[in-house]
């Protein structure tokens, strides 16, 4: 029986949040992102499928549903707690060991760039036990190597319910080939979440 929970709070000692959605994403990322609180001192950093060509307008478009501030992540720019990144449009979005972002045009993975599997393969290597990976709602198996590889690091991974999701296909997959920590539906999600705060790194 997958591990599933109603609320609770997130690990201790979280440095990173990795968040990775497709199919269904802008809307579940809404209710995840108006969770943080104010006071959420890890770094939020979110890929999201979408098509290649188009400027992002994320930010803007949660920027009113989020207590955190909101930017596009630049590459070789340096992770600051307490912001949520979001990868740009036809880039892989990487974590370097130094701390800082870094940005490629490497083949697409599962037909998508930015890829959620790498991003969540670069950021297992460079915070270990200090990250937690989410796996939201999508239609591919994006995520779930990459949620492997948190695992085996240290970090701790939740999934959201597949038979919850608009698109259950990849959360389904991620629990398949990593398992998870948790298995959240978003309320319950949400809920966890916005127990966030000063503790964070203790």
């Amino acid at each position: 029986m997958l591990p599933t929970s109603d609320v609770a709070p997130p690990p201790a000692g979280l440095r990173l949040i990795a968040i990775g959605a497709s199919a269904g994403g802008v809307e579940a990322l809404g209710t995840v992102l108006r969770a943080l609180p104010a006071t959420c001192r890890a770094t939020v950093v979110v890929v999201l499928h979408l098509a290649p060509g188009r400027s992002s307008q994320l930010p803007q478009l949660y920027a009113a549903r989020c207590a955190l501030p909101l930017r596009e992540a630049q590459d070789k720019e340096p992770l600051q707690g307490g912001t949520v990144y979001f990868a740009p449009p036809d880039y892989h979005l990487q974590i370097e060991p130094d701390g800082c972002f870094s940005l490629s045009q490497e083949e697409p993975v599962y037909f998508s760039r930015p890829s959620i599997d790498v991003l969540l393969e670069t950021a297992a290597y460079a915070y270990r036990r200090a990250m937690l990976a989410i796996i939201l709602t999508g239609a591919s198996a994006d995520g779930a190597a990459g949620l492997a590889r948190v695992r085996q690091l240290g970090g701790s991974a939740w999934v959201q319910d597949p038979q919850r999701a608009s698109c259950g296909i990849m959360p389904a997959a991620a629990l398949k080939l990593a398992g998870a920590d948790r298995v959240l539906d978003l309320p319950q999600m949400a809920a966890s979440l916005a127990l966030l705060g000063d503790g964070e790194h203790k």
